[in-house]
């Protein structure tokens, strides 16, 4: 038997999860269908469709280990699934261990029924580790929201320096985009459900007694049993992987940022370092953003995915003929990649290095023409907005020009300094007086993020 514990043992540590590669291994697909089997005799024993003798004999065999990867899928590249040679194998097996127990392997089903349900039980193992590193993630940014709260920089408007915020606020913004993907995937977790449904969509191998088999066998899953098959109406696996897709926006976005305040010319907030990491193969001062540059590279490949899946929607009739195979790798793929990102981002807040004093800086690198708002809007209480606009931005070049500072410029002009005077100015250049609503803003997020670790837990 081959166990590949990663496809591509060069890339995979670098763009994957550990817990995403166990999921989607060969291993994990054929234990899916494998686990499929095994409840779907004990559900039928249970209704009396089989005779409960058989159940543990199909149930040993059930075990992906038992069996030859490279020969199943060697066989599947002629039947043109992978349930097909699994039955095939799978009654061989019991057989050898109980010939007339073989006779009810696969009983009453279809090979997408065995493939769909296998898969459902991956997603949601794949979920949970998901999910443990995007929860992690949250309470990281959550607690840069708290403790940052007070922390000013430099808001960034077209790459250019608008105004003063927080680093808080920022965290915040991360935060909430993120509290909102986790509860999108939550939802289209919830409707991941079993898939049985015979040839065509009936059950009509089973007679009567399909419906309850299909409640037993739910159970003995646990996955929610739906108002009837699905094998044409893929929008579950859509609904996921668009998810997913925008889970890789928000990451990448979050990648972008701290790879911009990574710059040397920035030095705001660093990746964790250490040995071997972010290292340059001749240069030895860098300090690569590695994890960023997974971040969005998985927010570059995801859409395509993504694309690629929303089109296989579109299936025929009740079984549709390749829109349903374009999943069975691009669905996986496109769960790796973005587990990989959700790694690298919980890893890169853990160790997540925030320079204040240079956050500090960088907000006085324009000698005060950040704060040019302020002192317009104060100035607009006296001599009207469009006045003061046009008094101050004259101030602003001429500050510009001269390389003089901003509050400079405008204490030697007496209409501004008697509209404000020399206290009123030097308050108005303190950047932390000028970050309006930040902290309202982070405690709700914060008070949001709180009601939802309630509710998950």
């Amino acid at each position: 038997m081959t166990v590949l514990r990663h496809a591509d043992p060069l890339l995979d540590p670098l763009f994957t999860s550990e817990a995403a590669a166990d999921a989607f291994s060969p291993t994990a697909r054929l234990q899916g269908m494998l686990e499929f089997e095994a409840a779907l005799a004990r559900a039928e024993a249970a209704v009396g469709v089989i005779p409960a003798h058989a159940v543990p004999a199909i149930e040993a065999a059930c075990k992906a280990h038992l069996y030859d990867l490279d020969a199943l899928g060697a066989e599947a590249a002629l039947a043109g699934n992978t349930a097909i040679p699994m039955v095939r194998h799978l009654t061989r097996a019991v057989k050898a261990a109980d010939e007339e127990s073989s006779r009810y392997v696969h009983w009453g089903t279809t090979s997408q029924d065995a493939m769909d349900s296998g898969l459902m039980l991956q997603l949601r193992r794949f979920l949970d580790g998901l999910d443990a590193d995007l929860a992690d993630l949250a309470d990281g940014l959550a607690d840069f929201a708290g403790r940052h709260r007070a922390t000013p920089m430099v808001a960034r408007t077209w790459l250019q320096h608008a105004l003063p915020t927080t680093f808080g606020l920022k965290a915040a913004g991360w935060l909430d985009a993120l509290d909102r993907d986790r509860q999108r995937i939550a939802a289209a977790r919830d409707r991941l459900a079993l898939q049985f449904g015979g040839a065509a969509g009936t059950l009509a191998a089973l007679g009567d007694a399909g419906p309850a088999v299909a409640e037993a066998l739910a159970k003995e899953l646990d996955l929610p049993l739906p108002a009837l098959p699905w094998h044409a109406s893929r929008d579950r696996i859509t609904e996921l992987a668009s998810t997913l897709g925008i889970l890789a926006g928000t990451l990448g976005t979050l990648g972008r940022d701290i790879s911009l305040m990574m710059q040397m010319e920035v030095a705001e907030a660093f990746e964790p370092t250490g040995p071997g990491r972010g290292g340059s193969s001749t240069m030895p001062h860098k300090r690569n953003p590695v994890s960023c540059a997974v971040l969005l590279s998985t927010a570059i490949r995801a859409p395509a995915l993504v694309g690629g899946l929303l089109a296989a929607q579109v299936q025929e009739h009740e079984r549709g003929l390749g829109g349903w195979h374009a999943e069975w790798q691009a669905l996986p793929d496109l769960c790796r990649l973005v587990a990989g990102a959700a790694r690298h981002a919980r890893e890169t807040v853990a160790g997540l290095t925030v320079d204040a004093e240079r956050m500090r800086a960088n907000l006085d690198l324009t000698r005060g023409l950040i704060l040019a708002e302020a002192v317009t809007m104060a100035l607009g209480d006296r001599m009207g907005r469009m006045a003061a606009h046009s008094r101050v931005a004259d101030a602003s070049r001429l500050a510009s020009s001269t390389g003089r500072p901003l509050r400079d410029v405008l204490a030697e002009d007496a209409e501004v300094v008697q509209a404000l005077g020399m206290d009123g100015l030097d308050r108005l250049f303190d950047p932390l007086r000028y970050t309006g609503a930040a902290s309202h803003f982070i405690d709700r997020v914060l008070a949001l993020h709180r009601q939802q670790q309630r509710q998950q837990n």
